[in-house]
């Protein structure tokens, strides 16, 4: 098993940029994202469903960074919820530059024993949600004629695992919604790109999922490890930044698995 690398540096990557990250409470991607954000010199908004934890998040990353996020409470399934943030986040940051779009929700349930409702839940989070976010985002950034959004797929839009049909679905739909809006997009100079995460554990996967199954996937890992959070984090700041000027419509895979 290899050991992850130093945590990063600051290159600035995003100064003097505006970004909003979703679902960003909690030690998830989201959160790792908006520190990465704050730290390349970026003034961000944070949004998530529970209060507390966004108000944790929001004293965490002044500690850790310094910086004073902006916050608002977001239930993506929502539509007047995704208004309302879109308009905290002009009054608070002015134009938003970025959009990092990690909403997401998943757990471990054979297709056989899934009811309606489960599978709805995860879509209307994990797919819905982030359509309502990128149609706001949208709106917002093609008038301008400039933006970046970072969706958050995940590597199972390609790639099958038991239990995990209704997330799978969803993250493969992200995908296909990432490649059509960014065609849409373009023409305006707004580009749009996600990344497909393979295994990054932290505290909420680890919730969902056995300790048997979460070390079953470490094992898939060339590097014999699961991603830190801020790896992840990493690739995002750098769709969301002129680094990757070029691209657009992609999805990016942060995973090192076996062939």
């Amino acid at each position: 098993m290899s050991a992850p690398p130093p945590y990063p540096g600051s290159h600035d990557l995003l100064r003097d940029r505006t970004v909003v990250v979703t679902a960003a409470a909690g030690t998830g991607i989201g959160f790792a994202a908006a520190r990465r954000a704050a730290e390349e010199g970026a003034r961000v908004l944070i949004s998530d469903i529970h209060e507390r934890r966004l108000g944790e998040a929001v004293a965490a990353l002044k500690e850790h960074t310094g910086h004073v996020a902006a916050s608002c409470l977001c239930n993506v399934t929502i539509e007047d919820d995704v208004l309302h943030l879109w308009e905290t986040a002009e009054r608070e940051l002015g134009d938003v530059d970025v959009l990092i779009n990690n909403a997401g929700l998943g757990d471990t349930t054979n297709l056989v024993d899934m009811d309606d409702a489960t599978w709805h839940r995860v879509l209307d989070v994990t797919l819905n949600g982030t359509f309502r976010m990128l149609r706001a985002g949208l709106r917002h950034m093609l008038p301008r004629g400039k933006g970046a959004i970072v969706n958050n797929a995940s590597v199972l839009g390609w790639r099958a695992q038991a239990g995990q049909a209704h997330y799978a679905a969803a993250k493969a739909g992200v995908m296909a919604l990432t490649r059509c809006a960014a065609v849409e997009a373009a023409e305006a100079g707004v580009r749009v790109n996600a990344v497909a995460p393979s295994l990054a554990i932290h505290p909420f996967l680890a919730k969902v999922s056995s300790e048997e199954l979460l070390e079953e996937l470490r094992t898939r890992e060339a590097f014999g490890r699961a991603a830190e959070v801020w790896e992840i984090a990493n690739v995002m700041i750098f769709l969301a930044s002129d680094l990757s000027s070029y691209m657009t419509g992609e999805v990016v895979p942060v995973s090192n698995q076996h062939a």
